[in-house]
């Protein structure tokens, strides 16, 4: 019996190996890499993860194949020097691998590991194709994420179910925003704005979520589909008599209407919701629902009713399926959700690094009771808007998650999640958030960070080392009572004024570090670049650095320049205003070394997923007017979006920031010289690029190393 019972076990052993969508990864990362390990998945009711040698292979073994790809990762890591990030998901592996010598297992009591914010699918994916999505679901496995968002394709599960309410074409137009601003739509924020789509577009972003689903299954992840929560059209009252209350504006957008639960037909319209989404992408577990976000009205609902109807409705199509809730702002509202059953419900503190509502007293978003009986996830926001930057809270986000767990709150904390609005930037954040999981007690942020620099740049280096120390204690040391929402923003990017200082409305920015500590930083990695000449990684980071460095060159620049306007002096300020605007552009030059700085990569994904020019252009206005002016003449100025979502890139940099700057000084240096001059209306000037056509490069030009270490001897000398 026992030799059968061992032969059933290889048995098991021998298909898992076989069938694991681990191997295709492995293949994908570097083609023949899946013969050099053993792919073991073996029944276990703990998530675990463990390192073996069997001869010359090493053997990944874990109970699924998400924690068998995250123990890949860490081995590639910690063992081989290799580290996958968005920069780069291909790398090259050893002929003979380092051995594993002793067995190395890691356990996790983090059931969830949770990714995307709804802003995600907008600021940084709004034109991704299958390609970039296959990357991104292995970097998602390899980083052990089993329950991320999934809204791609959701306008053709509302498309139908609004033709079957009796909706014509025109009518769909005017409700389903178009590509870029979808998050806004879908989070019951606004209407309409950026579309009309094309029929093309629907088929296409379907049949793009079908496979972004049919991987994610592959892999064992569980997506989280957006869920019914009562969003109609504005007008479902006049075209279908229904009881609605009106959510008010948001940012100067009319919000869609609130289906009351009251309505007799509430459940009828949830049942089609939902059987829309299954006939399209199948049932799932775990759907997300945010009927009251950022601030919409809720006169007249009956809270407590409506968290009832939308468990109701979501329970009537999956019996086993949670509701997923964003606590952000007095989002999920507790009237909503104080009396809905234990284990129905997760909810991701989305800003848990800042403003957590866990329970933690010190939170300026403090919930007393916490999330009451529902289960939560520890999450960092860390991006807004896409924004570039350096920026984070390193040793507190480390401190925070145990400090949570420790906390009588703990024993409903289930998960940790990355909840940004822009991706593909700050790696070395999400990568320290994504170990969390993995380590069962408090580490030292300084350990870490030589071990993340060896594997991200495949060696030992001290000076890189003292580098990411350095960063790592002043820019990536947020404050911990500081919530301001992300990165400290590049003067660059703001709209000029006397005194320019943060670029969106609501970054909350304040002076946190010493300037001087990024220049040294950014000098210590020019200083032994040369070591590094064609590491992806290294290469990526020392761009980043040094545009770091640069920016904040600027603002000491603009300083100067706010100075000699003051005192009148108009030598001091041509001369301070000529070097601001020749910093522009030396960093534009400097971002185009790198595809991921580059706005001509944005636009060319945009425009790639048209057929026709008139969708072409369609979506390359989407990709720039989401980063500039957002919205319309009144929801960029009066509702406050214009440059929230700015980007610190190549191109955009040359043709709008500058241009804005070198009217402004125009404009300050004819007052220096007494002369009457007309206000400018910036909207007017800013408008003109989000219409263009004009073509951006997305391939890097000049050599990265070189063109570095001559920018920033300009700079900041030798």
């Amino acid at each position: 019996m026992k030799v059968i019972h061992l032969l059933c076990l290889l048995f098991i052993t021998v298909i898992a190996e076989a069938t694991s969508p681990v191997k295709a990864l492995l293949e994908r990362i570097d083609k023949g890499a899946s013969d050099k390990f053993l792919i073991e998945q073996v029944n276990s009711p703990v998530d675990f993860f463990e390192l073996d040698q069997k001869g010359n292979k090493v053997v990944i073994r874990g109970n699924n194949p998400v924690n068998i790809a995250a123990g890949l990762n860490w081995y590639l890591k910690y063992y081989a020097g290799i580290h996958l990030s968005w920069n780069g998901m291909q790398a090259t592996l050893p002929e003979i691998l380092p051995a594993v010598t002793q067995k190395e297992r890691h356990e996790t009591e983090v059931k969830y590991r949770y990714d995307f914010n709804y802003c995600t699918y907008s600021y940084t994916m709004a034109f991704w194709d299958w390609e970039r999505w296959e990357k991104e679901i292995d970097w998602m496995a390899l980083h052990g994420i089993n329950l991320p968002l999934a809204m791609v394709g959701t306008d053709g599960v509302w498309y139908n179910v609004l033709k079957k309410l009796g909706y014509c074409k025109e009518e769909i137009d005017e409700f389903i925003a178009g590509p870029g601003f979808q998050a806004w739509w879908l989070m019951n924020n606004q209407e309409g704005w950026g579309g009309p789509n094309s029929d093309n577009w629907y088929k296409q972003q379907i049949a793009l979520q079908q496979r972004i689903l049919k991987r994610m299954r592959e892999y064992g992840i569980e997506p989280v589909l957006p869920g019914y929560s009562g969003m109609v059209p504005h007008n479902a009252k006049e075209k279908l008599g229904l009881n609605v209350s009106d959510p008010g504006l948001w940012c100067d957008y009319r919000r869609p209407a609130f289906l009351l639960p009251t309505d007799p037909r509430f459940h009828e319209i949830a049942s089609l919701y939902y059987k829309e989404m299954n006939k399209l992408y199948g049932k799932a577990n775990f759907y997300s629902m945010d009927p009251f976000h950022e601030g919409g009205s809720v006169a007249g609902v009956n809270l407590d009713a409506a968290g009832k109807a939308i468990m109701q409705a979501m329970k009537k199509n999956n019996p086993k399926a949670v509701w997923v809730a964003q606590a952000w702002q007095a989002n999920p509202r507790s009237q909503m959700i104080e009396n809905l059953k234990a284990g129905d419900m997760i909810v991701l503190d989305l800003f848990s690094e800042s403003r957590p509502q866990w329970g933690d007293p010190k939170s300026t978003w403090y919930r007393k009771e916490g999330f009451g009986q529902h289960d939560w996830i520890y999450c960092m926001l860390l991006n807004y808007g896409g924004n570039i930057g350096l920026h984070g809270k390193m040793k507190h986000v480390i401190d925070e998650f145990y400090k949570a767990k420790e906390s009588p709150f703990g024993t409903t904390l289930k998960g940790v999640g990355m909840t940004m609005e822009g991706s593909e930037n700050n790696p070395v954040m999400f990568e320290l958030l994504t170990e969390l999981p993995w380590r069962p007690q408090r580490f030292d942020k300084d350990q870490w960070l030589k071990a993340y620099t060896v594997a991200r740049y495949g060696k030992s280096n001290p000076v890189v080392q003292d580098a990411w120390i350095l960063l790592s204690n002043s820019i990536y040391n947020c404050p911990d009572a500081n919530t301001q929402q992300g990165t400290h923003e590049s003067v660059f990017c703001a709209r000029p004024t006397e005194h320019p200082y943060q670029v969106s409305s609501w970054s909350e920015m304040k002076d946190y570090y010493d300037p001087n500590d990024v220049i040294r930083a950014a000098a210590m990695m020019v200083s032994v670049s040369d070591q590094f000449k064609g590491n992806n990684n290294f290469e990526y980071d020392l761009v980043d650095i040094v545009r770091q460095a640069i920016a904040e060159k600027g603002r000491l620049t603009e300083k100067v320049v706010e100075a000699a306007f003051a005192a009148g002096d108009k030598k001091l300020y041509k001369d301070a205003s000529d070097r601001f605007l020749r910093l522009i552009l030396l960093q534009d030059e400097l971002l185009a070394t790198r595809p991921e700085f580059k706005v001509g990569t944005w636009i060319a994904r945009a425009r790639s997923l048209g057929n026709t020019s008139e969708e072409k252009d369609l979506y390359e206005w989407n990709a720039r007017v989401q980063i500039t002016t957002w919205g319309n003449r009144l929801a960029a100025d009066e509702g406050g979006l214009r440059d929230y979502a700015h980007r610190e890139w190549n191109g955009i940099l040359k043709d709008f920031y500058y241009m804005r700057w070198k009217t402004w000084f125009d404009y300050q240096t004819r007052l220096l010289d007494g002369k009457k001059t007309a206000a400018i209306d910036f909207y007017a000037i800013e408008e003109p690029w989000t219409k263009q056509t004009n073509p951006y490069s997305n391939e890097p030009e000049g050599d990265c190393i070189p063109t570095v270490q001559r920018i920033f001897a300009e700079i900041f000398g030798k």
